[in-house]
């Protein structure tokens, strides 16, 4: 029987390419907000969502697989990526073997939901693993320009795919898996219809000035003030449709970085700036800012800060569980940036060196604006892994002062 059993693994292994390359001929389905919320309240239906998800999950699956295989051999051979690329294949098998099933059979349906939580929990340290593949890639090789674009490129699509394939899961489970969430009876899988911006800023502070405080023995204030354009609005909590998770995961990554460099850039003062929220509602967004007085960053420095090659601190183990989420691998920011550009947003930063950075995330404001951006492979997505390094057309200023003494004319 145990041999029967490694035959099928066997076979079913080698026809994964087969099935890669049948799916990723098609384009990942966007759904809005709205249509996540739609479903989820009025026509929650588990087997409609079963036959839409065993199909469009090996889409989106085989897309980014794709992609994989196009990164640098000697990316794809370190052991991390491999570890990261086994788990897809996992996957993707395990999701296939219900193509062919009857949607109207319960024990499918329940087995659905097992098979999605067991992925979903695969791909627990997806971020982690893969950054650790690029450290070990970093040690290893050397680094060109080129080859950092192109991981650059791919890491945004590859950490964004990962962000959709988890909400199509997390909204299937939770929705299905027969429990209600007694803290938010409301909420619809991971979407509250009723998201109330300041609650989740002030958890997300809180939560960050919990770390500075053990960290640094103080921490600064906060300081809260909402606007809204909308007169019917004007004195209810702001709140829109959209996920809790993803924006507390966004704001905690900016107080962390807002506070840290107000208590190091002043440190022999007793006393603290407060860290300066704004949010504001209009007709298309909802923007947040986030405002420190930690002395800035270089304007050269801005674009690296959302770089997945450069980080300024040590690298954690995979597992060590005594530092905040991604502390070191300088994913932090980039990963942030993604969550907010998933449902059509934005997170950009304006900073003044000497003085200090604002940090304004994007949302939109109807939930019917709110709509996944994914990534597709296509010829396109083919062209940006094949960029060659040409000349520029505009000098390159030299890092050094140039010395014009060598220009004088001898007496």
């Amino acid at each position: 029987m145990k041999f029967v059993r490694f035959i099928m693994k066997n076979a079913a292994l080698a026809s994964v390419p087969k099935h890669i390359e049948h799916f990723s001929k098609f384009s990942p389905s966007p759904l809005s907000m709205k249509q996540f919320l739609d479903f989820g309240s009025i026509n929650a239906c588990e087997k409609t969502s079963f036959v839409f998800l065993r199909q469009e999950l090996p889409v989106r699956l085989s897309n980014i697989m794709k992609e994989i295989n196009l990164l640098p051999n000697r990316l794809l051979t370190t052991p991390s990526v491999q570890m990261v690329q086994s788990w897809y294949i996992q996957s993707l098998m395990e999701i296939l073997e219900f193509l062919d099933k009857n949607p109207d059979n319960f024990k499918v349906l329940g087995e659905f939901v097992d098979a999605l939580v067991t992925i979903r929990n695969r791909h627990n340290d997806v971020v982690p693993t893969m950054a650790q593949g690029i450290i070990e890639y970093k040690e290893t090789f050397p680094q060109d320009p080129v080859t950092n674009q192109n991981i650059q490129y791919f890491l945004d699509r590859f950490y964004m795919s990962r962000i959709s394939i988890r909400m199509l899961i997390n909204q299937h489970t939770l929705i299905f898996d027969g429990t209600l969430n007694p803290v938010h009876p409301n909420i619809i899988g991971s979407i509250d219809p009723h998201c109330e911006i300041a609650d989740v800023v002030q958890d997300a502070f809180h939560s960050a000035k919990m770390l500075c405080d053990q960290y640094y023995l103080r921490s600064p204030d906060l300081i809260l003030q909402e606007m809204c354009s909308k007169k019917k609005k004007k004195n209810l909590p702001m709140s829109i449709v959209y996920v809790p998770s993803h924006l507390y995961h966004m704001l905690f990554e900016l107080f962390k970085n807002a506070m840290r460099a107000t208590i190091e850039t002043h440190d022999n003062s007793n006393t603290l700036p407060p860290i300066q929220v704004m949010v504001s509602l209009g007709d298309e967004d909802m923007s947040i800012k986030v405002s420190d007085k930690g002395g800035g960053v270089p304007f050269r420095r801005i674009e690296n800060l959302f770089s997945y090659m450069f980080s300024t601190a040590p690298a954690p183990q995979i597992g060590e569980r005594t530092r905040p989420p991604l502390a070191g691998f300088g994913y932090g920011l980039p990963i942030s940036r993604l969550y907010a550009q998933y449902f059509q947003g934005d997170l950009q930063l304006y900073s003044m060196e000497g003085h200090g950075t604002d940090a304004v995330i994007y949302l939109k404001a109807l939930s019917t604006d709110s709509i996944e951006r994914l990534p597709v492979y296509n010829k396109t997505t083919l062209k940006n892994y094949k960029v060659s390094q040409e000349a520029d057309d505009w000098c390159i200023p030299s890092k050094e002062p140039l010395d014009l003494s060598i220009y004088k004319v001898p007496k």
